[in-house]
């Protein structure tokens, strides 16, 4: 359940924000912003500097591009309002940490990647980028990364690849576990610190 989707995850991270306060005002400063943004990621994976700043500057990268709060609150769903104060901190970071340890500890299965930006269109509040990301022996895979303004600028908030959209498949792994748990908060706490364990993070 964890551990599913690293690919996704390695790609919604491009999305640095790097822009003023506020939404795009057009659907194609959304895409030079995900252009440019994209490719500093792929200079960061493609970069021979060593693993230890790779996994720094990609750290970096996750904390500006994505909405994290958000989007682990969106994850956990219903579970969310019937997690205490003290589960709901501790969920959003350990969501996190797993975000950013799947994400770098994947780092070598991503060299030569590449990122191609296509058309771009508003959706009510938000503004949706399709991509193809190429990776060397892998077959091209259409992305679309979904960019929301929040009150410390654009960040991303969802990425949609080949119809598949991340955060609703990770709600409803982890909709799937806490009810398997007996709708248990804390189990699915547990299972995320284990991950953390296992993974050295």
């Amino acid at each position: 359940m964890i551990d599913r989707r690293r690919f996704l995850i390695l790609a919604a991270s491009a999305a640095i924000a790097a822009s003023g306060p506020g939404g795009f005002a057009r659907a194609d400063e959304a895409s030079s912003f995900i252009n440019r943004t994209a490719m500093d990621l792929v200079a960061i994976v493609n970069s021979g500097v060593p693993l230890a700043e790779k996994q720094k500057r990609l750290r970096a990268v996750v904390d500006a591009a994505v909405d994290v709060d958000e989007v682990a609150r969106f994850c956990l769903g219903r579970f969310w309002r019937t997690a205490s104060a003290e589960q709901q901190k501790t969920y959003v970071n350990l969501f996190h940490d797993v975000l950013v340890n799947d994400l770098t500890g994947k780092l070598g299965e991503y060299q030569g990647v590449k990122v191609t930006i296509g058309a771009s269109r508003k959706h009510d509040d938000v503004t949706i980028v399709s991509s193809i990301v190429e990776r060397p022996n892998n077959p091209p895979a259409k992305v679309e990364w979904v960019v929301g303004p929040t009150p410390n600028g654009p960040r991303i908030i969802d990425l949609v690849a080949e119809g598949t959209s991340l955060r609703l498949t990770q709600r409803s792994d982890y909709a799937a576990f806490v009810m398997r748990n007996n709708q248990s908060v804390e189990a699915l706490l547990d299972a995320l610190k284990q991950h953390l364990s296992q993974a050295g993070g």
